[in-house]
């Protein structure tokens, strides 16, 4: 077998527009797939993209038959549906925008001025523009210009059980198993984006799909890309899905606390190191899951593709300028780097109703704040003064505190029934409450405890209803209440732009960041790190057990080793910092006093 790895097919962009909430991002393929944007498509609320679908339909001219839930398996259809509509409206942008005429001529060159300055394609196109005629730069362009890449995001974990009449369905029918055969159903050739840990049920119901294995070549209609926040991670996923014959095509690596929506926290280890983890074994991961991968086919009878297959390293997680963005492109080798939470300020890319946009040009770093209110029990970016936490203190208000839970995709906990409901909901909050009374508890533990319970607020829905206010279709079961989850990022960008402004923003082009204090990335998500571990021994109120102790004193030891690693490595580039290299030092030097110091406390 040839041992070189393929090369990837031309990529127009060095960034990607990672999934961002449930609707934010629920039609961006649209906006900016014709641009060569790769973007993802959160599959958790199939009833807003039938919504969706509906409104695209009308707009467009395209026959609607409306998928109801009296339908078999109409979660998958109506997933399958959406994506199909997309792609197709996508591609007949993406084919008019390539009609080199002197009508969308403006258009062609938008697309290329869009490109890196440093891309051979831009280069080329300006050369070609120059030196041929039209019919010559119409063949060109046809060639050379590559559409973004539609992909699709499941919460692995967000796989609730669905029943018929109370009698439970099979698993398949399950929320991630139908959202997975929805994308695999679909039209496109693009790829699913696993996060939020690993579900080896659902991880081995990918088998079930011919799109997902290589061919002899090695091309792979729907790939596989799995988020991780660190190579230990990456490495069993991989392994436990070469052994089904799967090849995971990209890591998706993010940060573990500098991002938006859930907060996956490691045990202190930062981005940097992770990275730099990845980028020494990257020869070795390919070299040890394509070793399995090639004798699972063999045992299915699979083709066995003639090359490696090609592996993508990607990263996010709060970058913010230019020479972040290339400086993890050179120093790390990846391939892609994701921009979330500024892209929320652009309307051209993302869908945000107008009240919740000027909330977040308004957003300054006391207002990002991490929080417990998803009912999946995970940390949650949050933007204080959400409509959709508004809401829920005026149903705290009138002494009935939880959601009416009209969409039930996080109805997972089964403390109290067989029948899983969601620790958001008025049902749950009521019985946990119910129980919390007949406890012999002081006012101040029932207190508490009371607040913790009724902190959880409705994300399924929240985190829907910004696209539906953007496009006037919110009725009284959504209601208007908004929850949003950019990271902490957000606090530097305060201005709405276009998509050209974020774009030339990355590539440095132009600077949108008038602040001057913006810590830098690594350092920023240093900050996170102490405060979270801070937050985490006030909570033990210096009372934790032997266990806690370990697993506190294993984390302030990691974050101490990262420190160390960044004063390395900032000491030997010659990366240059809007800062200068003495501002970031000198922010090291501060964490690690304020680190030291925490471990004293733990002693």
């Amino acid at each position: 077998m040839d041992t070189t790895m393929t090369t990837n097919k031309l990529k127009a962009h060095s960034f990607h527009i990672p999934v961002m909430g449930i609707g934010f991002t629920i039609d961006t393929p649209l906006k900016v797939a014709p641009y060569g944007i790769d973007s993802v498509i959160s599959l958790v609320d199939d009833i807003l993209l039938e919504k969706l679908r509906k409104m695209y339909c009308n707009k467009f001219n395209i026959q609607y038959t409306e998928i109801t839930d009296k339908i078999e398996d109409f979660r998958a259809k109506r997933i399958t549906s959406y994506l199909n509509m997309m792609s197709d409206l996508s591609s007949v942008k993406f084919e008019e925008l390539k009609k080199t005429t002197v009508k969308t001529a403006n258009s062609i060159v938008s697309f290329f001025d869009m490109l890196p300055d440093v891309s051979s394609v831009k280069q080329e196109f300006k050369r070609c523009t120059s030196t041929m005629d039209l019919a010559a730069v119409k063949d060109w362009v046809k060639e050379h210009m590559v559409m973004g890449s539609i992909d699709v995001n499941i919460m692995t974990k967000v796989d609730k059980e669905n029943y018929i009449k109370k009698e439970k369905l099979p698993t398949e029918y399950n929320d991630a198993h139908a959202a997975l055969r929805g994308f695999a159903n679909s039209s496109l050739s693009s790829s699913v984006v696993l996060s939020a840990g690993m579900n080896p049920r659902l991880y081995s119901y990918l088998e079930n799909f011919e799109d997902f294995y290589p061919d002899e070549k090695g091309h792979i209609k729907k790939k596989i890309v799995i988020k991780v926040s660190d190579y230990r991670s990456a490495l069993i996923q991989g392994k436990f899905l070469a052994k089904k014959g799967l090849w995971v095509s990209e890591y998706r690596i993010e940060s573990g606390l500098n991002c938006g929506g859930h907060a996956f926290a490691t045990d202190g280890y930062l981005m940097g190191p992770i990275l730099e983890q990845f980028k020494e074994n990257r020869s070795d991961l390919i070299e040890a899951v394509h070793a399995l991968l090639i004798k699972a086919l063999a045992g299915k009878s699979k083709t066995i593709p003639s090359s490696y297959l090609p592996l993508k390293i990607s990263a996010q997680g709060g970058v913010g300028t230019a020479e972040e963005h290339q400086f993890i492109l050179e120093h790390y080798n990846v391939d892609s780097v994701g921009w979330g939470s500024p892209f929320l300020l652009v309307p051209e890319a993302t869908t945000v109703d107008k009240s919740t946009l000027s909330q977040l040009i308004a957003a300054k770093e006391d207002d990002l704040y991490l929080s417990n209110t998803s009912p999946l029990g995970i940390p949650f970016h949050s933007l204080k003064g959400n409509t959709k936490d508004q809401e829920k203190q005026r149903l705290i208000a009138k002494g009935r505190p939880g959601s009416a839970c009209p969409k039930k995709f996080v109805a997972l906990n089964k403390e109290f029934s067989d029948k899983a409901i969601c620790t958001a909901s008025r049902e749950y909050q009521h019985l946990k409450i119910k129980a919390l009374e007949k406890e012999e508890l002081s006012a101040s533990g029932y207190q508490r405890r009371y607040e913790k319970i009724i902190e959880k607020s409705c994300t399924c829905v929240g985190l829907g209803t910004s696209a539906l206010l953007a496009y006037g279709l919110q009725t009284k079961t959504e209601g208007e209440g908004v929850s949003v989850c950019p990271g902490p990022n957000m606090a530097y960008f305060s201005r709405e732009m276009n998509l050209a402004e974020m774009i030339d923003h990355i590539y440095g082009r132009t600077n949108v960041i008038t602040r001057t204090d913006r810590p830098h990335m690594f350092v920023k998500e240093l900050g996170i790190y102490i405060k979270y571990l801070g937050d985490k021994w006030l909570e033990s109120n210096g009372e934790s057990t032997e266990k806690e102790r370990k697993y506190l004193n294993t984390f302030v030891s990691n974050l101490k080793d990262g420190v160390v690693y960044y004063q390395n490595l900032f000491r030997k580039s010659e990366h240059v910092f809007q800062l200068g290299k003495n501002k970031v030092q000198n922010d090291l030097k501060e964490s690690l006093a304020v680190l030291e110091l925490l471990e004293l406390e733990l002693q």
